[in-house]
């Protein structure tokens, strides 16, 4: 089934006290573009992080994001020196000996160098990346999902819209017959009109010029490219089922379907095609805006 390139997933983890949001959001792009934030605790893990999420994906702006709701800060604990403190005090003690007044209270104590500092539990940081690529793998799995989902309705756009050129197509090749002879009838009415006027006609001359001009004005040959071009984008659709990136192609080969058309529609000087071109130009642009939705 082919893949939209839109979509977006979500998990979270968690390691002893930290808990952590995995968002990850995609949108079209003619290439890939992989962004990703990182709190500063799990900065390091950046380019693994992108690494996972460039294997799954071929096409989109891709944006990843890790956020702690109450924030990546660790809790911080208070540790306390209590040789340290003892120190002080039995320093305090010997000055008060010496007749040196004043007390030594707990506020104090705590304000003195070396009696306690703020300390923070230690995290293992191979359970912290471990934690955070489960996560992201979820995240990128729940994308994937909506990717395909939207994949689904795309393709059964795609075939349908596919399904009504090629019909179009069959109707102006039914007139072509028609188109050919119009054209001749209208060279040869020319011809023998300008014979009138000055009295010259060389019907051999006129005979090769038919030739000539109905040949160039022949869509026999686009035509068939037109049909080829319609079994080659159904061909690439069933590519697509297997998983592998089609976008690009599509889109080139709808590149090959305007060029054709164009021409068909220079050359074909009747009203009943001319409204059959804008009905086939309209639905390839509506094809190429769909494509591009297509990884």
């Amino acid at each position: 089934m082919i893949r939209s390139m839109t979509g977006f997933g979500c998990s979270s983890f968690q390691v002893e006290e930290l808990v952590f949001d995995v968002e990850v959001r995609a949108v079209n792009h003619r290439y890939l573009d992989v962004r990703v934030r990182l709190p500063r605790l799990l900065a390091g893990l950046e380019r693994e992080v992108r690494a996972r999420v460039q294997a799954r994906f071929d096409r989109g702006k891709i944006d990843l994001s890790v956020a702690a709701p109450g924030g990546s800060e660790r809790s911080s604990g208070v540790e306390v020196d209590l040789e340290v403190a003892r120190g002080y005090l039995a320093a305090a003690a010997r000055l008060q000996s010496e007749g040196i007044e004043g007390a030594l209270d707990i506020g104090t104590l705590f304000a003195l160098p070396g009696v306690a500092r703020l300390v923070q539990p230690e995290i293992s940081a191979e359970a912290l990346r471990e934690a955070l690529l489960d996560a992201v793998g979820v995240a990128v799995d729940v994308l994937d999902a909506m990717r395909v989902d939207e994949g689904e309705a795309l393709e059964r756009d795609l075939v349908g819209r596919i399904a009504g050129v090629e019909a179009c197509a069959e109707r102006i090749e039914s007139r072509a017959g028609e188109v050919q002879q119009g054209v001749r009838e209208r060279l040869q009415r020319r011809a023998e009109q300008l014979g009138r006027e000055t009295g010259l006609l060389d019907a051999a001359r006129l005979y090769q010029e038919l030739v000539i001009a109905a040949d160039r004005l022949d869509i026999t040959e686009e035509l068939v490219r037109l049909r080829s071009h319609v079994e080659q984008f159904r061909t690439i659709i069933r590519e697509g089922e297997s998983g592998n990136p089609v976008g690009r192609s599509l889109d080139f080969l709808l590149q090959e379907f305007s060029r054709e058309v164009n021409t068909v529609g220079s050359k074909a000087s009747d009203a009943p095609v001319a409204h059959e071109i804008v009905y086939l130009k309209t639905e390839i642009e509506r094809l190429r805006e769909q494509v591009q939705n297509v990884e």
